[in-house]
């Protein structure tokens, strides 16, 4: 059997947990910008690197701020 080289990856860490913020404000837009793509869609958990936690105040931070019209809901 040939060993299969795998590739390491540093596991991201929770940017909200560094930066010791509590809770993700929807009205923080520049912040909410950087976890979606350039298609309008929410950046996954793994690949975000978020927490639990933050990743479920994110999704419901970005929902609010698609509704109130600060994000857009898809790009043209």
């Amino acid at each position: 059997m040939a060993r299969r080289d795998r590739k390491r990856y540093r596991k991201r860490v929770c940017s909200f947990c560094v930066d010791n913020i509590p809770l993700v404000d929807y009205k923080d837009v520049n912040r909410l910008r950087r976890y979606i793509t350039e298609r309008g869609k929410i950046l996954p958990r793994r690949i975000s690197g978020n927490c639990a936690r933050h990743q479920r105040q994110l999704t419901r931070a970005i929902k609010r701020a698609r509704i109130l019209a600060l994000l857009p809901f898809t790009v043209d």
